[in-house]
């Protein structure tokens, strides 16, 4: 009977832990939809000139597409924030500080990027307005791009505490764990490296790190919204 009913114990703490996977894996669905959204399919449409005056009259034209976009951005912030709460949940059993550092990690991300996007709320307010002009635009976007490289640090660096705890873990295959550090190291570099060579970007390296972070993000949340985390191993 002690068998059965540590056996019991053991379903339904699988079933407890694969729960909580899914559930961080839909605010991670969020997190990965909005941000493909504002930070990919908008700012191609909207952002896609290096001409300050061409993209004043592509915000005015699309003016919906930018407040849309605005918005969604907020939306990821809100998801990003409430994700390694979510992951934290079935995960920091498997390291406390880790865990704590991941949280920080997105917490800290926050005002930056909302320092960011002011940026472009600013340029949403003028072309309702009617009164956008290329010196705004070329400003606001100078702007947009400090606050969102400072805050680029802060994503890549919760995925290296991320990582280890799906290596150590095994909630999900480790494989991802692996592209989810090299995602980190993506990130910094992509940041870092303009900055230390005026060729980084032509790089073979850059070549190298390219996806790591969007393949170990996606796949993250797809297993865990298909499958839920595993029961890991002490």
């Amino acid at each position: 009977m002690g068998r059965v009913h540590l056996a019991e114990i053991e379903g339904r703490r699988a079933m407890s832990v694969r729960m909580q996977g899914r559930i961080a894996g839909l605010v991670y669905l969020g997190v990965v939809l909005t941000g493909i959204f504002t930070l990919a399919y908008a700012a191609s449409k909207l952002f896609g000139s290096d001409d300050p005056a061409i993209t004043a009259t592509t915000l005015a034209a699309k003016l919906g597409l930018l407040n849309a976009s605005n918005i969604a951005f907020l939306a990821m912030c809100a998801f990003f924030l409430a994700l390694p709460f979510a992951l934290a949940r079935f995960l920091a059993p498997y390291g406390r500080i880790s865990s704590r550092l991941m949280i920080a990690f997105v917490v800290a991300s926050i005002p930056f990027s909302l320092l960011a996007i002011m940026q472009h709320f600013e340029l949403a307010s003028l072309a309702g307005r009617g009164e956008l002009s290329s010196a705004a635009v070329g400003a606001g976007l100078e702007a947009y791009d400090k606050w969102i490289g400072v805050a680029s640090i802060f994503w890549g660096l919760w995925l290296a505490p991320l990582g280890w705890l799906v290596l150590k873990s095994g909630a999900i295959p480790r494989i991802i764990g692996v592209f989810l550090i090299l995602g980190c190291i993506e990130y910094l570099a992509e940041y870092f490296g303009p900055l230390v060579s005026d060729g980084y970007k032509a790089s073979q390296l850059r070549e190298m790190l390219s996806w790591t972070s969007s393949i170990g993000e996606i796949a993250t949340c797809l297993w865990l919204l298909v499958m839920g985390a595993r029961p890991g191993k002490d």
